[in-house]
C-alpha cells in the first residue's frame, strides 16, 4: 500500500484560502473516489470536497475551524488493495485490527496501538434519522434547523411518511421570525474567547475604543475572528463605500394592491406549490423599472485609458440574503426573461439554497442590480451600500397598516418605503428618482406589469 497526501485544491473564483469547517471522515474510514471528505468555507460559499482517492483515511492534517492556503496538505490516504482489504475485514465485513510491523512498535496511522482497534464507518448519506421524540428528518435538514434555531418537534412535516422537509423548516423559521425581537437574550456567563490586554495603545484608541486594562475581568470582552464570508463582506463594503459616491433616495408607497395581488396568487391553483410574498412583486417592479432607466443596471469600469460605463441589457437580479454564514448576495441570472411563476420559483430556490449555506461562487458572480428586503427585520427604510460591480441597490421596508389619505379621506392602507442607493458616477439625480418612482408605481398598481 502507499500513502497519498491531498492538498487544499484551488476551488476557483480567484480564491487563495479556505476554512476547514467540518470533516466528514475520520482516520480509518474507507472512502471511494468522489466521496465527500469535508466541507470548506471560502469567502463566497460552502463547498464539499470530494475524495481524489479510494482507500483508507490516514491522518487529518488540519483541524476544524482553521483557515489554510490553497496547496496546504489537509489529509492523507492509505491506498492500494492491502489497505482496502484491511479496512473491510474478512469477506467484506467489519474492519480488521491492523497488525503492527514486527519489532517496530508502530501501527497504521489512525488506529492507535496495542489493543483491538475500533473504526468509525463512513456516515450513510441522506438517510432519514428518527429522534427520541419521533421526528423524522435527514441530517442536512437537522443541520438547517439548528442553523435557523428551529425546534423540529414544533415543525409540521409534509414529506413522505411524515418526514420533515427543507420547505417545512424554512416556512417555520419565517413564521417564527416575526417574533424574533420580542424577547431580549441574556448575556452569557462564559465567553468563548477573550482579547488579551494590549501592551501598547492600539489604533482603535484613536477612534475612542478602550482596551481592557491588564487584570480586568476577561469575561467582559470576546474576540470574533474576521474570516470567510464576514471577511469578504467587509472588504467589499469598504471598497464600495469609498470608491463609489453613494446617493440615496426613497419614497413612501401605498402597497395595498400589491398585498391584494399576493393574496390572490397564494389562493391560485397555479401557485399552489410556490411560495409567494411581496418580494416577488418587488422583483418584477425592479425588472420593469430597469427597462425604463437602463443606467441603474450599468457599471462603472476603470480602464487603462480612464473609465467607461457598461450598460447591461439583461438583469442578473441580486437578492441580499441574511444566512447563518453571514450576508450573501446570490443573483437570478437573466431574470428579465422569467414570468411570474418562474421568478417566484427562482426566488424560492435562491433563498433556500442561501439559508442552507450551499450558495456557489458562480451564483454570486455577475449581478447587475440588487434588492435588499430589510422589511423582514421590521425596518421601515435604510441607506444600503451598493454591491461592488453594480450601480444600484433597492431596499424594501416593512409593509404595515398606516393611516393614508385616499380621495380626501383617511383610511388604513398597507404602506411601505422603497429606498435606493446609486453610484452617482453612473446615475444622475433624475435617473435615480425616475427609477424609484417607477418601482413605487408598480407596487401601488401592479397592473402596470401587464404591458
Amino acid at each position: 500500500m502507499s500513502t497519498q497526501t491531498f492538498t487544499l485544491p484551488d476551488v476557483g473564483e480567484g480564491l487563495t484560502e479556505a476554512e476547514i469547517v467540518t470533516w466528514k471522515v475520520a482516520p480509518g474510514d474507507t472512502v471511494a473516489v468522489n466521496d465527500v471528505i469535508c466541507e470548506i468555507e471560502t469567502a463566497k460559499s460552502l463547498v464539499e470536497l470530494p475524495s481524489p482517492h479510494a482507500g483508507v483515511v490516514g491522518e487529518l492534517l488540519v483541524p476544524e475551524g482553521r483557515t489554510v492556503d490553497v496547496g496546504t496538505p489537509i489529509i492523507t490516504f492509505l491506498t492500494g488493495a492491502p489497505a482496502l482489504r484491511q479496512a473491510q475485514g474478512p469477506e467484506g465485513g467489519a474492519p480488521a485490527a491492523p497488525a503492527a510491523e514486527e519489532g517496530s512498535g508502530s501501527v497504521l496511522v489512525g488506529y492507535g496501538s496495542g489493543h483491538e482497534a475500533t473504526s468509525r464507518r463512513r456516515r450513510p448519506a441522506e438517510r432519514p434519522v428518527r429522534s427520541s421524540v419521533g421526528v423524522i428528518a435527514k441530517p442536512p435538514i437537522r443541520k438547517l434547523a439548528r442553523d435557523l434555531g428551529v425546534d423540529l418537534a414544533h415543525v409540521t412535516p409534509t414529506g413522505a411518511d411524515g418526514e420533515v422537509t427543507r420547505d417545512d423548516v424554512v416556512k417555520h423559521a419565517e413564521q417564527a421570525s416575526v417574533f424574533r425581537n420580542i424577547q431580549t437574550p441574556e448575556w452569557g456567563d462564559v465567553r468563548e474567547e477573550t482579547v488579551p490586554a494590549p501592551q501598547t495603545a492600539p489604533v482603535g484608541l484613536a477612534r475612542g475604543i478602550s482596551p481592557a486594562r491588564p487584570g480586568a475581568d476577561a469575561s467582559r470582552t470576546e474576540s470574533i475572528p474576521v474570516k470567510g464570508v464576514r471577511k469578504a463582506t467587509s472588504s467589499a463594503m469598504v471598497q464600495s463605500a469609498y470608491s463609489a459616491p453613494h446617493v440615496t433616495v426613497w419614497k413612501e408607497v401605498d402597497a395595498s394592491r400589491t398585498m391584494e395581488l399576493v393574496k390572490r396568487l397564494k389562493a391560485s391553483p397555479d401557485f399552489a406549490d410556490i411560495k409567494v410574498s411581496p418580494l416577488l412583486i418587488m422583483a418584477r417592479a425592479v425588472i420593469w423599472a430597469v427597462r425604463r432607466t437602463p443606467m441603474v443596471n450599468a457599471a462603472w469600469i476603470d480602464t487603462e485609458d480612464g473609465a467607461e460605463i457598461a450598460v447591461r441589457h439583461y438583469v442578473n437580479l441580486g437578492i441580499a440574503a441574511a444566512t447563518p454564514r453571514g450576508l450573501l448576495v446570490p443573483n437570478i441570472k437573466d431574470a428579465q426573461d422569467l414570468g411570474m411563476k418562474d421568478l417566484a420559483r427562482a426566488l424560492n430556490r435562491l433563498t433556500a439554497t442561501a439559508r442552507e449555506g450551499k450558495t456557489t461562487p458562480a451564483d454570486q458572480q455577475g449581478g447587475t442590480i440588487t434588492i435588499t428586503n430589510i422589511g423582514v427585520f421590521g425596518m421601515d427604510a435604510g441607506t444600503p451600500i451598493i454591491n461592488p460591480g453594480e450601480a444600484g441597490i433597492v431596499a424594501m421596508g416593512t409593509i404595515s397598516q398606516k393611516p393614508w389619505v385616499v380621495d380626501g379621506e383617511v383610511r388604513p392602507r398597507w404602506v411601505t418605503t422603497v429606498a435606493g442607493s446609486f453610484d452617482h458616477r453612473v446615475v444622475d439625480g433624475d435617473g435615480m428618482s425616475r427609477f424609484i418612482a417607477d418601482v413605487a408605481a408598480v407596487l401601488e398598481e401592479p397592473a402596470l406589469l401587464v404591458d
